[in-house]
């Protein structure tokens, strides 16, 4: 660890500071040297709830652009963290289903305008990044802001919405790889011909194939949104209709035909592979079924905001949202068979598939307010921040599993035509409803003081939750602290500390204490530094963290603990993240290492060790090759394991532990662009050299291959 730090320093300081996700790619002027400063851009709907510039925060905070993005090509939002430091992005590799990022080795929860906006799994439609404005991650604990979650952060998005910064239109039309079509308008207009009162509209229609055979990616979204503001109150009605048309591209693919057959996965136990028919499939075979699988969503989200300024001290703001979700989710995959069986026979067929069929649906309203005061006490500045949070989430699921079905499919020489698929009346025999229903409030209040050059922070946030299954409820309480200090020193270097926690309620009965299970727990300690030297556009920031997770389910060495919860995960890393600009040269790059042990000893699964990313743009500012954009990235992710004795013991084997190691990979991007008066034309590029390589290989059994080379083309035009 002290020689990849070192190494990582000394890096940085070659490129100058090198690139950062760290900061949006927002700037500001300074009149006396007239350059461009890098600044951090949030606001109070951001993820910080705070417009207090990134530099003088003292957490880890990463803001990606959308301006950022479209330069690299992104195409979902997994994507656009592919290029921030300490998250994988893409998990399990490339997928339809939805977005699955680990933040600091940990699944995160993901929020929209400050509201939690995804509940549960495959019940909702996926976030579409054309409506977005930016993508923000706040890393590590997070309950005080937000309530109940997971100690690796959250990831916020911040939606498009009308406004008087907002005024103006933009077309877009889009072919790529895949067939990948898409039209695209953002329409902004000023209704009152002074700003008072605007509107806008944002609407995508897609009509897209994927990597995958027969899996499509199609959607139809329309946003449209209103504001009034009159200088001190600032209101906007944001409606969002998604309806996505698709099937999941996470197919499942068995050991015996990827990890046991490729040279960039190790399996540690022979015995996963014995009978293994030594030959690797393609990343875009499909075992399902072309005629039952899919994977439709369809959502409607309202979603107000609120601002008044009753003085230059004292101000409120909210946000408040009312969602509907619904989701039909059909699959069939190669089975996770037992008794001895093996899930692929030497010849390639499957000894049989499963059939899942779950509607699913949720419902949410939401509300978050608060005061924002800004008073002095002496010497001291204070901005005081106190608010209240409700929620309530309704979420069911008709679930129905049909396991390990006889079947003739041949993942070798797959024919789709005339498999026989399981009646309705198979289905719902077996079907069963799985309910959850959360509604919680929390208060909260948080006080950033400001003594000269010193900025300090201190929280606390009271939550109460009640949790039901549709026949018990379960109450839980927590309470939540953070502290941070930061220190401003005038060449631009701030180091900071902090301390953060949070929490994530677990329904159900301790078997040992015959009591409700107690929340799992996180705390964190950072320390760092976060330097940008006056009158340069370098910016860079160093982490360091801590992270313990507790009251997790207990080790396999505790076999007779006084509670099934005692359990502890540790996590602790570095990060780097910069930018800096030479010119007309632009250049961004991230690296992190992270170390993960769960209450067994073990690596998390599925997170890779080492990160690191590195972009560049060239846009000349002057000249004959004025408007012209070239651009150029590289993305590195370490190798990956999982670990387990599951995948054995189901194949009728002595549950002997297992471990998957599945190989690191480097993959390149590209941009080539030009734009003039109101017209732009670009050409991006995803994994040029359709560099073949998985996500990740579970000890359960399966694989997830990567996102190939995708291009897309891009003209549009703006009024």
């Amino acid at each position: 660890m002290r020689r990849t730090i070192t190494a990582s320093l000394l890096l940085s300081t070659a490129f100058a500071g090198t690139a950062s996700a760290q900061e949006a790619s927002s700037v500001a002027v300074d009149e006396d040297e007239d350059v461009i400063v890098v600044t951090g851009e949030v606001s109070t709907f951001g993820a910080t709830k705070s417009e207090t510039p990134i530099i003088e925060t003292a957490r880890s905070v990463s803001v990606i652009s959308a301006e950022d993005w479209r330069e690299r090509g992104a195409l979902t939002l997994d994507d656009t963290l592919n290029y921030t430091a300490g998250v994988v992005g893409d998990t399990f590799g490339f997928s339809t289903r939805g977005d699955f990022p680990r933040v600091r080795g940990l699944d995160v929860p993901e929020y929209l305008d400050n509201i939690q906006v995804l509940f549960g799994f495959y019940n909702n439609a996926r976030s579409d990044i054309f409506t977005l404005e930016q993508v923000e991650v706040l890393k590590g604990p997070a309950s005080v802001l937000y309530g109940q979650g997971s100690p690796g952060g959250i990831l916020n998005t911040v939606s498009k919405r009308a406004g008087p910064d907002a005024i103006g239109s933009e077309f877009y039309v889009e072919y790529g790889t895949f067939d990948r079509t898409q039209v695209s308008a953002d329409i902004g207009a000023d209704l009152s011909g002074d700003g008072t009162l605007t509107a806008r509209l944002v609407t995508l229609f897609r009509d897209a194939d994927t990597q995958v055979d027969f899996v499509n990616d199609d959607a139809f979204i329309l946003a449209p949104s209103i504001t009034y503001d009159d200088g001190r109150t600032v209101a906007t009605l944001l409606a969002n209709y998604t309806d996505r048309e698709s099937d999941t591209a996470h197919q499942f693919l068995p050991l015996a035909v990827t990890a046991c057959a490729s040279e960039e996965v190790t399996v540690s136990e022979p015995n996963i592979c014995s009978g293994n028919i030594g030959q690797e499939v393609d990343a875009s075979l499909y075992v399902g079924d072309p005629a039952f699988n899919r994977y439709d969503s369809e959502s409607f989200s309202l979603t107000g905001f609120f601002q008044h300024r009753f003085s230059d001290a004292l101000g409120f703001e909210a946000t408040a949202r009312y969602r509907d979700n619904s989701a039909a989710y059909r699959q069939a995959w190669v089975s996770f068979l037992g008794s001895g069986n093996p899930r692929v026979l030497a010849d390639g067929t499957a000894a049989g598939r499963s059939w899942y069929d779950a509607p699913a649906g949720s419902d949410q309203f939401a509300v978050d307010g608060r005061l924002r005061a800004r008073f002095d006490t002496g010497p001291i500045e204070h901005e005081v921040l106190a608010g209240i949070n409700y929620q309530s989430v309704d979420t069911l699921t008709e679930a129905s599993f049909l396991y390990a079905l006889p079947t003739t499919f041949n993942l070798l020489n797959p024919i789709y035509d005339g498999l026989e698929i399981p009646a309705e009346a198979a289905f719902d025999a077996v079907r069963g409803s799985s309910i959850n229903e959360i509604d919680s409030v929390g208060y909260y209040i948080n006080n950033q003081m400001t003594l000269g050059d010193l900025v300090l922070n201190a929280g606390v946030r009271f939550d109460e939750l009640e949790t039901g299954n549709g026949t018990t409820n379960q109450d839980d309480s927590a309470t939540s602290l953070s502290f941070g200090a930061l220190y401003k020193i005038s060449i631009g270097l701030n180091p900071y500390a902090s301390y953060a926690e949070s929490f994530q309620a677990v329904v159900g009965n301790d078997m040992v204490t015959n009591q409700p299970l107690l929340p799992q727990e996180g705390k964190q300690i950072e320390v760092g530094l976060k330097y940008q030297p006056p009158g340069t556009r370098t910016y860079v920031t160093i982490a360091y963290f801590d992270i313990e997770q507790s009251n997790l389910p207990n080790p396999a060495g505790l076999p007779n603990a006084p509670s099934q919860q005692e359990g502890v995960a540790k996590i602790d890393g570095f990060e780097i993240e910069a930018q800096t600009a030479i010119g007309d040269l632009s250049i961004d790059a991230a690296f992190s290492v992270i170390d993960t042990q769960d209450p067994d000893g073990a690596r998390f699964p599925s997170v890779p060790e080492v990160q690191g990313s590195a972009w560049a743009s060239w846009r000349p500012s002057s000249g004959s090759l004025k408007g012209l954009a070239l651009g150029a990235g590289v993305r590195f992710a370490g190798g990956n394991e999982s670990s387990g004795t599951a995948f054995l013991a189901a194949n009728g084997f002595a549950p002997t532990p297992v471990l998957i190691e599945t190989d690191g990979y480097t993959v390149f991007d590209g941009l080539i662009g030009y734009s003039f008066d109101r017209y732009s034309l670009t050409l991006n590029g995803r994994n040029i050299f359709d560099t073949e390589y998985y996500g990740t290989c579970l000890s359960r059994g399966d694989c997830f291959p990567g996102e190939g080379r995708t291009v897309q083309l891009r003209a549009g035009v703006r009024f």
